[in-house]
């Protein structure tokens, strides 16, 4: 199994946490803020950091030209509008980064073409061109994302990506900037863009999913089960409106699902809890409990019938481990839909050891008293044995 991992190839994984992420409303990060996340997230592994949109302010050029100095195991990328002024100042930003690239985009669907950039489509495709080889004449690693393409239309989308990549792109990323796709529709465009653009085998497909439906992980899994190799994702599924895909999403799933598809990913999943912790402190943006993977209850049972299948073998209702993505373990937390196992379990790491008569009278006054209790803690537990004499 091992050698048939690495057989595999790489799925890239491109986080956008400093840039797409903190374009969530109250998300902005200082500097410092954004280095110190650069850093765990080059720990963690990822391939690409999007460090920032360095025509944006000259505080984010900043941001981007110090983390490019200090990361060295990661890319690290510059966003920029297909306009000279952009192009250069990505370059600019990223230039003394070991592995830099300029990521450069423009919108390619119709309402956007006519309704934002006001443009006919020949114009678009033009500008395209001439940002992808701008910034190919000042780093070798350039990607091209058509903004909006889950609502472009096929042909010109095959176009304005065959013509991207003859200017020197190395990366095609396919955005559903909206979050509009269903999953095998989405797989249905990468795998159609892969098939019909003439030198799509000269570049990397990409996917970029936004979760306004709350597809953005499942469109993304899709992509990559259809040819897509590099997903673009944040910490916590932040980022604009409903944010992005989750970056602990997207590899649990395919480490857990390795079989399921043709790439593997290298991250250390065990400084997933760590850094989803940092992000949510900086920003300000709290993990809802029930979230996959980081949430505290991801790995929380209270259920009587799935504490007593988790005591007895982990694997009944836990399909990755707690300490895979740096929990400490599963929690039995105890509450009226506990059972008497988890009780007893939790009770004899106190120090009560109670026979079957004793519990049985136990357990009876603790679910007494666990309907009126959101949680029942260890000081309760201790109080009720006291009671129970």
């Amino acid at each position: 199994m091992n050698d048939q991992h690495h057989a595999k190839p790489k799925l890239v994984i491109f986080d956008t946490t400093l840039r797409d992420g903190e374009q969530s409303p109250g998300a902005a990060m200082t500097a410092a803020e954004k280095m110190e996340i650069a850093l765990e997230l080059e720990r963690l592994g990822v391939d690409v950091i999007e460090a920032g949109f360095p025509a944006s302010s000259p505080g984010d050029l900043a941001a981007v030209k110090a983390i490019a100095g200090r990361v060295k195991d990661s890319a690290v990328c510059g966003l920029a509008r297909a306009s000279d002024g952009d192009v250069d100042k990505a370059i600019e930003a990223v230039r003394d980064a070991a592995r830099p690239r300029v990521h450069t985009f423009i919108a390619s669907s119709p309402l956007h073409m006519a309704k934002k950039l006001r443009l006919p489509p020949e114009e678009v495709l033009e500008r395209a061109k001439a940002a992808v080889k701008r910034a190919r004449d000042g780093v070798a690693d350039v990607e091209f994302s058509p903004e909006d393409a889950g609502r472009s239309e096929p042909d010109f989308l095959c176009r304005i990506i065959e013509a991207a990549i003859g200017a020197g792109a190395t990366t095609i990323n396919i955005p559903d900037t909206v979050g509009y796709r269903l999953p095998e529709e989405f797989a249905a465009l990468v795998r159609d863009m892969m098939e019909r653009v003439p030198n799509a085998d000269k570049a990397v497909f990409s996917v970029h999913c936004h979760d306004d439906l709350g597809m953005a992980v499942a469109n993304s899994l899709a992509a990559v089960q259809a040819g897509a190799r590099q997903v673009e994702c944040t910490i916590n599924g932040i980022g604009e409106r409903a944010g992005n895909a989750a970056l602990e999403e997207l590899v649990m799933a395919v480490k857990t699902r390795g079989e399921a598809f043709p790439c593997r990913v290298e991250v250390d999943a065990t400084r997933i809890l760590a850094l989803s912790r940092l992000v949510a402190a900086t920003t300000g943006m709290a993990v809802q409990r029930n979230k996959a993977v980081v949430g505290v209850n991801a790995f929380a049972h209270e259920s009587g019938i799935h504490q007593d299948g988790v005591l007895k073998d982990r694997s009944t209702y836990e399909i990755m481990r707690a300490e895979d993505v740096g929990w400490d373990s599963n929690s039995l937390p105890l509450g009226k839909l506990s059972g008497r196992s988890a009780v007893r379990q939790r009770l004899a790491a106190l120090g009560h050891e109670l026979d079957d008569g004793a519990m049985d009278r136990f357990f009876a006054l603790f679910k007494e008293r666990a309907d009126s209790k959101r949680f029942i803690y260890d000081e309760d537990l201790h109080a009720l044995r006291t009671e129970l004499g």
